[in-house]
C-alpha cells in the first residue's frame, strides 16, 4: 500500500473507510518529504504473572458475552476497518455505550508541533471511527479532548487532523476549561489520594482511552495508563514516583475501553518525536476493557514485557487488570 502521504487526502480517506462520512483531514502540517521506515511484525507477547489479580476480572467494566475476546488485535492497511474489527471482537461498542450515553474519547494530542504522521499523536481516523461507532451504539453525546503540553489545545487539535475528522463524524472537540478541573479523592491510591481531575471526564458515562503507542524518555513508553495524565492538572508533580502515581490515576478514571493506536508507533525520542526515521508503521489496533492487558500487549510491540514498564506493573499489582496474556482470550484479526 502506498504511504498515505503519497496519495491525495481524499484517496487516503477512501482507504481509511471514512470518505462516506465526509471526514476530511484538513489542518495537518505540510506533508514531509521523508519516507517512513518499512513496516515490521510485532513480536509475540511474553506473558507475565499479575499479582493478586485473577485473569478476566477487571473492576467496573461491562460484561462481554462468552463469545467475545478479552483482548483483540487487528492488523491491516485500513485504520478505520481494523478499529471496527477490534471493537467488534471485544463485544462491539454496544457493550460499552448505551442509548443516550455521555461519551468522552481521550486520545493523545501531545503538541501542535507535528501532524499524526510523526506518531506522537493518535491517528485521527482511529479516533473518528470510535466517534462513529459510539453514535452507532446510541450515544447521546460524544466529545473528544486532551490537554496538550506543547502549544495550545486549539492549534494541536487542528494540526493533528483530529479536529476535522471528529467534526465530520458528528462529534465535538472540547478544549479543556481550567475552571472544570476539581479536586477529587482517589480512594484506592497508594501514593496520591487526591488530585485535580477534569470534572467532565469523571462524570462521563463512558470514557474511551485512545493512546498512541510510543517511546517516552521518562517512563519508557506511553500507552493507555500514561495517556490518562491528560485528565489532570499539575502533571509535573506526577513525575515524583511517576509509575505508581499513574497507576493511582487509573484507579479513579477507569476507562471502560482502551484502544491502542499502533498504526504508526514512535520507537525513539518520545514523547514528541519529530523525525520520521523514528517511526515504524505497524497498521495495528489493540482493544480491551482491561487497560493493563492492552498496555501489556502494546509494550510487546517494542520488545518489552508488561512488568518492564513500571506503571503497567503497578496497575497490575493494584488489581486494575492483568499482565498475564496467556490466561485471557486474545483474538488476532488480519484484515
Amino acid at each position: 500500500m502506498p504511504d498515505e502521504r503519497e496519495i491525495s487526502r481524499r484517496d487516503f480517506l477512501i482507504k481509511a473507510g471514512l470518505a462516506g462520512a465526509g471526514i476530511y483531514l484538513a489542518g495537518c502540517a505540510k506533508k514531509p518529504t521523508e519516507s517512513l521506515p518499512t513496516p515490521f511484525s510485532a513480536v509475540n507477547p511474553e506473558p507475565t504473572q499479575a499479582k493478586n489479580n485473577p485473569a478476566n476480572t477487571v473492576p467496573n467494566t461491562p460484561e462481554a458475552d462468552s463469545g467475545s475476546a478479552y483482548l483483540a488485535v487487528a492488523r491491516g492497511n485500513d485504520p478505520a476497518e481494523i478499529t471496527r474489527r477490534a471493537i467488534a471482537a471485544v463485544g462491539g461498542m454496544e457493550r460499552f455505550v448505551k442509548t443516550g450515553a455521555n461519551v468522552i474519547i481521550k486520545p493523545n494530542i501531545c503538541t501542535d508541533y507535528y501532524s499524526f504522521e510523526y506518531a506522537a499523536t493518535t491517528n485521527p481516523v482511529v479516533v473518528a471511527t470510535l466517534v462513529s461507532l459510539a453514535f452507532g451504539a446510541g450515544a447521546g453525546r460524544v466529545r473528544v479532548m486532551d490537554n496538550p503540553f506543547g502549544g495550545t489545545a486549539s492549534s494541536a487539535y487542528k494540526r493533528s487532523g483530529i479536529e476535522d475528522a471528529v467534526a465530520s463524524a458528528g462529534g465535538e472537540m472540547e478544549v479543556m476549561n481550567q475552571n472544570k478541573f476539581r479536586k477529587a479523592e482517589i480512594p484506592n491510591g497508594l501514593d496520591i489520594t487526591e488530585w485535580n481531575f477534569y470534572k467532565d471526564i469523571l462524570d462521563a458515562d463512558v470514557v474511551i482511552n485512545v493512546p498512541i503507542a510510543k517511546n517516552h524518555g521518562t517512563t519508557g513508553l506511553t500507552l493507555g495508563a500514561k495517556n490518562l495524565m491528560g485528565t489532570i492538572l499539575n502533571r509535573g508533580q506526577i513525575h515524583a514516583n511517576i509509575h505508581q502515581r499513574i497507576a493511582d490515576l487509573v484507579s479513579l478514571v477507569k476507562p471502560a475501553l482502551t484502544v491502542v493506536d499502533a498504526v504508526r508507533i514512535l520507537m525513539d525520542n518520545g514523547p514528541t518525536g519529530g523525525n520520521l526515521n523514528d517511526v515504524k508503521q505497524l497498521n495495528t489496533v489493540i482493544a480491551s476493557a482491561d487497560i493493563v492487558a492492552a498496555d501489556t500487549y502494546g509494550a510487546s510491540l517494542f520488545g518489552y514485557k508488561g512488568s518492564d514498564i513500571g506503571y503497567i506493573k503497578a496497575a497490575s499489582d493494584m488489581g486494575l487488570g492483568t499482565m498475564d496474556l496467556t490466561s485471557i482470550k486474545i483474538e488476532e484479526i488480519a484484515v
